[in-house]
């Protein structure tokens, strides 16, 4: 267990409060993050290191799914508070404090179990359809892969082109006490240890760097939009990506944010502001065919589709959505997202370029969506990724890459410490 100094709160309350925050994840009718965010609205009073103690736990139970359940079932009391005190995230001499002889024993018994005692399934903790589905795709690596997305995600930063070059951003962010070093791929990319308060970091508060997986990074690199240009985010969302293209324009031209939800589109107001970008213009839309899209088709030089998606490429940030996704719910995206792509194609201009990305692993969302727009649009002609890549000075491109010539990029967890990422690129022809 992970250490963490003792909080003011009374170890069975901790505990208590860890159960009943697992029981209404377990749920699964709202992303954890949102529930969690709920509930410390609601109780103010929680301090910083209680904050951290239940929020680990939930996302250590939600990561151990099958295997903590497996282990809950030797044990007596509430479900909730047997995996409450398998996931226990604060320091072991404090949830010690707050069991009973009976559950010290237990869990003593559940410590001493280890991987070669239990299934498959209970290393892997994957549902079963998700399972094979990646089985089919790495094969021998899937072990591997499965490990990966159990761990917590690095915490990557983008560097603001516009204010700082990332070798300054880097010395700032040692000088000030911080563990970090440059992402391996993209060059804007800073990956840092631990995790800091970053609303304290004044490179953070004056705009100089923003939170982005480098994977996501990569996306604007493939864009590639220049100055006085007409751009289209076209699922904008919080507008890490957007952010990331306004700076490469060099806050020139006109950068359109899309996004179905206004929520996500406010919640890129004080990013803006941050980062000195004034080039970059928020549009709710109702859906893909909204009559604001429709006035702009075939005037714009490039537009990005990070697509909706189940997001099974973020699970080591969001492991609740292996859980609330299912073969039913990625059938439904994968229409959504080739209307989404449909509709976004009309609104380039010859020339133009056209870029979709999903954070997704699977096939489905991935090379048969892009493989069935080509076949669809004879007017668009793939590019090579790899080589996009390599002409953004990203290093070992071709190891990012799948398909003939490096045509797709590909990331996987395992393999590129990476959210898993997918990208394919055209260009419309004249």
């Amino acid at each position: 267990m992970q250490g963490r100094d003792n909080t003011a709160m009374h170890p069975k309350a901790l505990l208590d409060e860890c159960s009943h925050l697992i029981e209404q994840v377990f749920k699964f009718d709202h992303p954890a993050d949102a529930v969690l965010a709920r509930h410390f609205r609601a109780k103010r009073s929680l301090g910083p290191r209680e904050r951290a103690t239940l929020s680990d736990t939930v996302f250590a139970v939600l990561r151990q799914r099958l295997r903590l359940e497996w282990l809950a079932r030797s044990g007596s009391g509430s479900k909730w508070r047997r995996l409450a005190i398998l996931a226990f995230a604060g320091p072991r001499e404090f949830l010690l404090s707050a069991l009973c002889d009976t559950e010290k024993i237990w869990l003593a018994h559940c410590d001493a179990v280890s991987d070669a005692d239990v299934l498959a399934p209970h290393r892997h903790n994957l549902p079963q359809w998700l399972e094979a589905a990646l089985r089919e795709q790495v094969g021998d690596a899937f072990d591997a892969l499965a490990a990966s997305l159990l761990l917590p995600a690095p915490l990557d930063l983008r560097v603001n082109s516009l204010k700082k070059k990332r070798d300054a951003v880097l010395a700032e962010l040692r000088q000030a006490g911080l563990t970090c070093e440059p992402t391996p791929y993209s060059p804007l990319g800073i990956r840092l240890q631990g995790k800091p308060a970053l609303h304290k970091l004044p490179a953070f508060v004056q705009g100089e760097v923003e939170v982005q997986d480098e994977g996501s990074q990569l996306l604007a690199l493939l864009l590639d939009a220049k100055r006085g240009e007409m751009v289209v985010d076209f699922c904008a969302g919080a507008g890490g990506k957007t952010l990331a293209i306004g700076a490469a324009m060099r806050n020139s031209g006109r950068l359109y944010a899309f996004d179905t939800s206004a929520h996500r589109l406010d919640a890129l107001k004080p990013r803006l502001a941050r980062s000195g970008l004034s080039n970059v213009h928020p549009v709710a839309i109702a859906h893909e065919r909204d009559e604001r899209i429709k006035r702009l088709a075939g005037k714009i030089d490039r537009v990005l589709v990070d697509a909706p998606c189940s997001g099974l490429g973020t699970l080591r940030r969001n492991p609740d959505l292996k859980w609330r996704q299912t073969p039913s719910t990625v059938a439904t995206q994968v229409q959504v997202q080739a209307a989404i792509l449909h509709s976004a194609a009309r609104l380039l201009k010859p020339g133009g370029r056209l870029v979709y990305a999903t954070c997704s692993l699977l096939r489905e969302e991935n090379e048969q969506q892009v493989l069935a727009f080509g076949a669809a649009q004879p007017d668009f002609e793939a590019l090579s990724v790899s080589e996009l890549l390599a002409a953004a000075s990203v290093l070992q491109a071709d190891t990012l890459c799948s398909g003939p010539q490096g045509q797709w990029l590909r990331l996987w967890p395992h393999q590129h410490a990476t959210d898993g990422f997918f990208a394919a690129v055209w260009h419309k022809r004249s």
